[in-house]
């Protein structure tokens, strides 16, 4: 390997591994909520169904840095779920990569739950009903026929909400800072070396973050045309 490449890319191996750390707990995290959340809101007779929708997708439209500013406001050291947090586990979520994950989660939220609802929606509701008629719980209705009937649907907005989530900034620099080798993930590496001047530095980490995510959608694509249609 050229010297000037490995000088570029040891450096660059520390970001990469906490963005991929930061951005699969974030999408599991949206992907346990957004599921849930889209589940509920494609019930047609779920009350408040369109306020719902519009607070789940507020982070969408949110500056990230209003996003992070509320969850200062909830989880730093006096907020009231921060100070709950402290108290009973001992855990800051402020300047660690837990904080990193967590505002992840919250601006990736909205792709799984809108991408959920939408392949929910589309599900054949004559083949719950039937479930419940031979005597299935609602989780087992869920689980075994809503869910593997709409799966490709969320599993586009897991993917997106992935990307999504490796390309955070805004919110992961107010709640967890910009502390190289703890919580700098590869937008902040980029942007930090940007305002250093560190020109060739940041161009390779652009190059390094696109590719990731170019592979991530493509993988995404192809896994779902190689999958059967359920």
């Amino acid at each position: 390997m050229p010297e000037f490449l490995s000088d570029l890319l040891l450096p660059a191996l520390v970001p990469l591994g906490l963005t991929l750390k930061v951005s699969l707990t974030a999408t599991a995290g949206a992907c346990f909520f957004g599921i849930g959340a889209g589940f509920a809101l494609s019930r047609r007779n779920m009350p408040g169904r369109e306020f719902l929708d519009a607070l789940c997708t507020l982070p969408l439209v949110l500056p990230p840095t209003v996003i992070g500013y509320y969850l200062l406001v909830l989880f730093g050291r006096r907020g009231v779920f921060g100070v709950w947090l402290q108290e009973t586990f001992g855990v800051s979520l402020v300047f660690t990569w837990q904080g990193a994950a967590l505002a992840a989660c919250v601006v990736a939220f909205p792709l799984v739950c809108k991408a959920a609802r939408t392949a929910f929606e589309g599900v054949d509701q004559n083949l719950e009903h039937a479930a419940r008629s031979l005597g299935a719980c609602e989780g087992s209705v869920f689980l075994r026929v809503s869910l593997p009937l709409a799966w490709r649907g969320v599993l586009s907005g897991t993917m997106l909400a992935l990307a999504r989530a490796m390309g955070e900034f805004g919110a992961t620099l107010m709640i967890a800072g910009n502390l190289p080798g703890r919580t700098q993930t590869l937008s902040l590496a980029i942007y930090d070396a940007a305002q250093a001047g560190r020109d060739n530095e940041a161009m390779f980490l652009v190059v390094l973050t696109s590719l990731v995510c170019i592979l991530l959608l493509l993988a995404s694509g192809k896994f779902l045309k190689l999958s059967p249609q359920t």
